[in-house]
């Protein structure tokens, strides 16, 4: 099947235009995300809220329409992890998920050569809409882990909300990786993530999960949870299950059997998903787009906006207190810098397609 994606890939390599048309319409979906939003508003209410709730940790809804209670924190620093962007105030997660990148952090340093996460954005405090740069997220299941290893030092907090991420893809080129960047621990820190039963999908660049198809020589069994995706060139997003027994989440349909290097991947190198969306047949009104209210949420959101925080982000965070006040910096006023539009997730919500 890697054969076939080569051919094609060979065939389309030089679609200039689709690449300029991809990098425009996420240039425009991260410029619509990036307005700020209504007071009102879902992402307005659920992005002004610093602490989580009291209690048990508890996911509501979808990744992409939700939120959460109970959630902790990920501790600014541990032994082979540390947290970036901290003023988004997103480092919070369902205790599985950050048990989970804590897991990881040592596995990778471990077996695989990787010296360190740089974790970027989990969920908010009580999850929910975020005013920029996610559509999921939601419901503390999900987590970006960035594509450039741990440094060897403990950065200060400037440095974590200045370090540039770095794309593994080829500059001009269309879905290309760039081999001056890609390593073979970089392969082995997504095969590592992915080798967890509480995974249920891992979201790449297509260009990132082609190479995987074309050079991963060692168990494929867990290939197929690397998804491709709009975007997740400098990092990969971590989706879990739902928690076991717990009714109020809804799960995403599982991934299907096989290692995906067929032609759902194939599609990605045609230019179809990078086309300009389909004007309006003649004579019809454009739909107005909506801000999403607490109300389209599920009803127990309001229910979690109103109950009780936790005393202090200390006494809510992962495994024991966190080193956060020797790294306090200013909540952000304004929606990420331009800059810092590589990290999120880009493009539609991910849902496998086609």
């Amino acid at each position: 099947m890697a054969f076939r994606i080569a051919q094609t890939f060979h065939a389309i390599g030089k679609l200039a235009l689709a690449g300029a048309i991809g990098a425009s319409l996420i240039a425009g979906d991260v410029a619509a995300q990036q307005k700020q939003p209504s007071p009102g508003s879902a992402k307005a209410i659920f992005g002004g809220v610093a602490l989580p709730t009291q209690g048990p940790a508890q996911p509501y809804g979808f990744y992409a329409k939700g939120c959460m209670a109970g959630a902790v924190a990920l501790p600014t620093d541990g032994p082979n992890w540390q947290a970036m962007r901290l003023s988004r105030n997103r480092r919070w997660g369902n205790p599985a998920t950050i048990a989970l990148l804590e897991q990881l952090s040592r596995d990778a340093a471990k077996f695989d050569g990787w010296p360190g996460l740089l974790v970027g954005d989990i969920s908010q405090p009580r999850g929910g809409p975020m005013f920029n740069g996610h559509a999921s997220h939601q419901i503390g299941l999900d987590a970006d882990i960035w594509l450039t290893p741990m440094p060897s030092h403990r950065m200060s907090a400037d440095e974590r909300e200045t370090l540039p991420f770095t794309t593994m893809l080829q500059k001009d080129a269309f879905l290309t990786i760039n081999p001056n960047v890609w390593s073979d621990s970089r392969a082995r820190l997504l095969m590592r993530a992915a080798s967890y039963p509480q995974v249920e999908r891992i979201f790449v660049n297509p260009a990132i999960k082609k190479k995987m198809c074309d050079t991963w020589t060692g168990d494929r069994t867990n290939l197929g949870k690397l998804r491709p995706e709009y975007g997740h060139d400098s990092h990969f997003h971590i989706r879990l299950k739902c928690p076991p027994g717990v009714a109020g989440c809804k799960a995403q349909a599982p991934v299907v059997a096989g290692d995906g290097c067929d032609k759902s991947l194939a599609w990605w190198f045609t230019k179809e998903p990078w086309a300009a969306p389909k004007p309006p047949k003649s004579g019809t009104k454009p739909v107005k787009p909506r801000e999403v209210m607490v109300s389209d949420l599920p009803n127990a959101c309001a229910a979690v906006l109103a109950a009780p925080s936790v005393a202090s982000v200390r006494a809510a965070t992962y495994g024991g207190a966190s080193a956060a006040e020797a790294l306090t910096v200013a909540p952000a006023a304004e929606p990420a810098a331009a800059s810092d539009n590589a990290l999120p997730a880009i493009g539609p919500v991910p849902d496998d397609k086609p």
